[in-house]
């Protein structure tokens, strides 16, 4: 361990791992209580198309990527919201659209190929700059305080846009505000995990937390603590065993899962002896009765 963090690239790839560990399941848990676990594949292939952008205008491709996918998520949040498309076929639009994009663009670029794109397609966590880092960070503090300070307010959107309302929460801009930091949590995490990986990250610990807990807000710390947990092990396994960080890490994770799931079973039947016995469950109920008035 300690040979390992002697060298400054692993010591920029942890770091970078644990931010990523924080911001992906914090906004992933809003996209899975609403039931759009897979937007994180649409922003991704929408982000290709930023990165592209960024090789072809010679500019930092994290932040043209960070554009285009808050660009594309807006877009496709106000399609869901007022136009007649259905949510699944907006999505298909961002996948389609923005890996097209993506491969039509870094084709013009003069001396570039569809190769330049697989660090950011696949991730490479080693490669990570010290600029890089920087703009990793600076964008991570960003989703952090919306996705923990906004956690009520968020949750009542999620949960059901109906109460918000009656709650005089400002509805339509919570939801692109939500899009919006899902877009910038996408682009935090390419370098790490990649964008075609990225929306696991988003929705596994979140899912393996659900099933140990039922409270949001125990969930919502569990799955952070699950998605440091995977990310700074798959980039430990990456550099001992080496093999790439980014599909490591997810694979961590769902073997994560699948431990969730078994530990899960004697806890459900000590809920139900609760149940049967009066005792509260700690369902979700609590912090929908008051997510919007705190």
């Amino acid at each position: 361990m300690t040979e390992m963090l002697s060298y400054d690239f692993m010591q920029r790839a942890l770091l970078a791992a644990l931010l990523v560990g924080l911001t992906a399941p914090a906004v992933g848990i809003y996209l899975v209580q609403r039931r759009q676990a897979i937007m994180g594949d649409g922003i991704g292939h929408v982000a290709l198309t930023g990165v592209a952008l960024g090789f072809l205008l010679s500019t930092s491709p994290v932040w043209t990527a960070v554009v285009v996918a808050a660009l594309g998520s807006v877009g496709m949040e106000l399609i869901r919201s007022y136009g007649r498309t259905r949510g699944d076929v907006a999505l298909a639009l961002l996948f389609y659209g923005g890996i097209s994009g993506g491969i039509m663009l870094i084709n013009l670029t003069p001396g570039e190929s569809n190769a330049s794109l697989n660090t950011y397609l696949f991730g490479s966590i080693t490669t990570v700059s010290e600029s890089d880092l920087v703009t990793i960070t600076v964008l991570a503090v960003l989703v952090v305080f919306v996705a923990f300070g906004l956690r009520r307010q968020l949750f009542a959107v999620c949960q059901d846009e109906e109460f918000a309302k009656v709650t005089g929460l400002p509805v339509r801009w919570l939801n692109l505000l939500l899009a919006v930091t899902a877009a910038v949590t996408v682009t935090v995490a390419m370098q790490v995990v990649g964008l075609l990986l990225v929306s696991a990250l988003m929705v596994v610990p979140v899912v393996a937390a659900q099933q140990l807990t039922r409270g949001f807000a125990v969930t919502l710390a569990l799955a952070v603590g699950f998605g440091v947990l995977v990310t700074l092990s798959g980039t430990v396994t990456s550099y001992y065993a080496a093999v790439p960080a980014g599909a490591g890490t997810v694979l961590l994770a769902i073997a994560l899962f699948g431990l969730t799931s078994v530990a899960a079973v004697p806890l459900a039947r000590r809920r139900g002896a609760r149940a049967t016995e009066g005792e509260p469950s700690g369902t979700l109920e609590g912090e929908h009765a008051t997510a919007g008035v705190r």
